[in-house]
């Protein structure tokens, strides 16, 4: 009979002690506290490393260093410390530079609009990571400000590597952008070459920017989060329909290509099930797709449409999100989300359909499907010269028949 796994780690045993499942548990424990420990660590480096670059960069705005020692300080200053820290990393001239480039990227703005973004990316951050706003109480916020003086240093900045930082202050047009890159990366772990591939497909521009009524149905943060989840148009180009596909055709093609449109939807989504099952009033009802949003702690109704939208839609979806409050979702979830995803939308008619709607949805439009070409609907060579030859035969034989 095979043995049955053990959830605690494996433990090595000398010939002269006696191993019991308190010492498994209590070792398991120590593992655990160290790898925090190990975290932690890792974090304070960086935010030490990160903090002393934000305030040279400071330094090197506010002290205005060209115009007071003149146009190669810069240069200078990246030969004396590389001088006198021939062993460290991080002093090149260009390092330098983007240094500067980080500080004024971000002190450079709009104060009070900086200090407000910042603000909901920390409570966004304590909410999709508990255990790094821990970690962040450790970091002294008090001493990092006194040392600054003029412009705090986020201490959230220090979940992100360097490299990272560089890529975004010198690709993002905007502190919103760059923000939304940071708890991106934070969220996902996002690695730099991750960053850049989403950089390059604009994945800013093309998240939360869907027409919702998430800010006015949920509570602000989880309004704000679910938000953030849906995209305005999603990229469906890695799957190939006919040309006349309907509604059915595209739940199957996505249904076959699920690893990808989860990819494609977002990292959070659990895909349960397509045509959803569903019995309202003694009649059954399905849903087309419906996933679940782990973050979120949420079921999202997503209903498909291989036309451009229409006001009757988001009354459709309104029941399938009720309905799936009251049949599906339990006492600690929260409030189920709806998504419509047409061909296409009009958004002064999203509007006005969502106007006496009570529950959160929102609507958004795909693009890029691939149509199965014309020339493999039509016969090939082959069958064009096999039709040819029976007609030829059945000409023949019908002569034959005439006494021809």
């Amino acid at each position: 009979m095979q043995k049955r796994k053990s959830r605690f780690p494996t433990v090595v045993s000398s010939h002269d002690v006696h191993v019991d499942s308190d010492y498994v548990q209590w070792i398991h424990e120590i593992k655990e506290r160290f790898r925090n420990t190990q975290i932690k660590a890792a974090i304070k480096v960086n935010s030490e490393q990160l903090l002393f670059n934000w305030q040279l960069g400071r330094d090197l705005t506010m002290r205005k260093v060209e115009e007071k020692w003149g146009s190669g300080i810069v240069e200078q200053l990246s030969l004396d410390l590389r001088n006198e820290f021939p062993d460290i990393k991080g002093f090149s001239t260009t390092n330098l530079w983007y240094m500067k480039k980080w500080y004024m990227f971000y002190a450079g703005d709009d104060a009070e609009k900086l200090q407000r973004l910042i603000g909901e990316m920390e409570t966004q951050i304590s909410v999709i990571q508990p255990r790094m706003e821990q970690i962040g109480k450790n970091m002294s916020e008090e001493k990092l400000q006194q040392v600054i003086g003029v412009f705090p240093f986020p201490a959230f900045f220090a979940y992100v590597p360097w490299g990272h930082h560089i890529d975004i202050i010198t690709k993002c047009n905007s502190v919103e952008e760059a923000l939304f890159y940071i708890y991106r990366t934070i969220e996902d772990g996002w690695s730099r070459s991750t960053l850049q591939n989403y950089i390059k497909l604009g994945l800013y521009g093309r998240t939360g920017a869907a027409i919702t009524n998430f800010s006015e149905r949920l509570p602000v943060i989880q309004g704000k989060l679910a938000q953030e989840i849906v995209k305005d148009t999603y990229d469906l180009g890695f799957i190939t329909l006919p040309p006349d596909y309907d509604e059915s055709a595209l739940e199957a093609a996505l249904e076959q290509n699920i690893t990808r449109f989860l990819l494609e939807l977002g990292t959070g989504f659990a895909f349960v099930g397509r045509q959803k099952e569903i019995v309202v009033s003694g009649k059954t009802r399905k849903i087309d797709m419906l996933f679940y949003h782990i973050r979120l702690k949420c079921y999202v109704v997503v209903e498909l449409k291989a036309v451009s939208f229409e006001p009757e839609f988001a009354g459709k979806l309104n029941f399938y999100v009720n309905a799936v409050n009251d049949l599906i979702r339990t006492p600690d979830e929260n409030p189920t989300i709806g998504l419509l995803i047409c061909k296409d939308k009009d958004q002064t008619e999203v509007q006005w359909a969502f106007q006496g709607i009570q529950t959160p949805m929102g609507v958004a439009s795909y693009d890029n499907i691939k149509l199965e070409e014309i020339k493999k609907q039509l016969p090939t060579e082959k069958e064009i010269q096999q039709r040819i030859e029976l007609a030829e035969e059945e000409f023949n034989l019908n002569r034959k028949k005439q006494g021809k």
